[in-house]
Parts: structure tokens; sequence; C-alpha cells
């Protein structure tokens, strides 16, 4: 009797050092629910430094109710960490902006004050992951209209977007669509897990992110390099933000 004997192919593992910049995170000491003290702030920066990433551009969360920040909590951290790094050699480049939640804090910030930006006038926002936000159609249109160039986060962790169908209508508007690279883990679940491939596969995605919150993100992210979907984003136009 003949056996034939069939192995797995494996997947080589993707280097992040061709993304080059990540610009979705939570880095800063004791701000929001991210870092709570230095120490992590520069543990998780060294992981990514191990990861082949070579620029940072943070993203404290702002949000009205519960992470109240503002340029006045969120840049004085960043010196913070900036200088630590300057002083321990870890050669990193450090920028940060913000998470905006979508609700009438954010609604009223965009007139009030400059929103804090990346990379030619980028803002990153988010909504509630569960409850479509009432205002959303009228805040995009406004942050647009006072030349932001809108970059949503993490749309395959939004329950209310039951396909990508949304995605496709936001792009033709000019919003641009990050996803996170845990969500090709299965580490928000299934639906987040399958939207991410979806979008992938549909060419919907123009940032790729790690939406890093501790040092178990990057160490979950690492066990995920060997993912197919994580090759497949080299076919994709995603935006650079390492200049």
């Amino acid at each position: 009797m003949a056996f034939s004997f069939f192995s797995k192919k494996k997947v080589a593992k993707f280097e992040l050092s061709r993304l080059g910049t990540d610009i979705h995170s939570h880095l800063l000491p004791g701000i929001d629910d991210g870092s709570q003290d230095l120490e992590q702030s520069i543990s998780m920066i060294n992981k990514f430094v191990e990861l082949g990433y070579k620029k940072l551009i943070t993203t404290p969360h702002i949000m009205s109710d519960m992470y109240p920040n503002t340029p006045e909590t969120i840049l004085p951290a960043l010196k913070l960490v900036q200088d630590e790094l300057k002083r321990l050699n870890i050669p990193i480049e450090l920028e940060a902006a913000a998470e905006y939640f979508t609700d009438d804090y954010f609604f009223g910030l965009i007139d009030k004050e400059k929103l804090l930006t990346f990379s030619g006038n980028h803002v990153l926002f988010e909504f509630s992951f569960h409850n479509q936000p009432m205002m959303m159609d009228e805040t995009i249109f406004k942050l647009q209209a006072k030349g932001y160039k809108p970059l949503l986060a993490h749309y395959e962790r939004y329950m209310f977007f039951p396909n990508t169908k949304q995605a496709a209508e936001f792009r033709e508007k000019g919003i641009k669509i990050q996803v996170n690279i845990n969500s090709l883990s299965g580490h928000y679940g299934p639906h987040p897990k399958k939207q991410a491939e979806k979008l992938i596969d549909e060419k919907l995605v123009d940032v790729i992110g790690t939406d890093c919150h501790r040092i178990e993100h990057l160490v979950l992210l690492e066990r995920t390099l060997e993912n197919k979907y994580l090759h497949k984003i080299l076919d994709l136009n995603l935006l650079n933000f390492s200049a």
C-alpha cells in the first residue's frame, strides 16, 4: 500500500519593516487606556524597533467623557517619551496626533481649534463599536470642508457595518480606511477577522496599523506575521507616512 504525505505549505513571515511607519497606537504614559507609565512606553517602543518599524505616529484617545485629552496633555507626554528615547539611544522616530471619538464634543472641536493631525492633515477618528453615531455624515463633511483628510480607524470592528459596502462608499467620498493587523488573528472576534479579510480582498484598505495599547498586542502581532493576508496587503496602494 502506498501512502502520500502532504504538508501544509508554510507562509514566510511578513517583514514589518516594509511598512516602516505605524500610525495607530497608544504609547504615551498615563493619558488613556494604553501605556500607564514611561517604563511601559519604552518597553513597547523597543518591541516596535525589534519588529522592524522605523517611525511611530502615536494616537492617544480624545473622548470627552473618558479621555478629555488636548494638545496640552498630549504634547508634554510626547516630549517626555522622546527625551527618554534619545537618552537611551533607541533608534526610532516618534510623533503624536490623536484618535478622535465621533461625538458632539468632536463635532465642536472641528470649529474651535486646530485638530492634531499627521502627514498632510490626516485625522484619525473612530466610532462606537456597537452604535452608529447620529452625526456620522455631518462630521465627515465638516472635517473635509475644513481641509482635513479623514482616516477611519479599524473599520472592521464596527458591528453595525455588516459588510464592506460602507467602506467602499466612504472611499468614494475621500475617506481613508484603516485596519488593525491583529484583526487578522481573530483577536477581536470572528466578525472583525472576516471583515478585515474582505477589505483586503476587495482592495478597500488604505492603512494597516497596530492599535497597540500594551506589549501583549505586539507579541500577538509577531505571531500573526505568517498570515497570508499580511502578504496580500503588498498588492494594495497603502498610504506612505514615512516622510
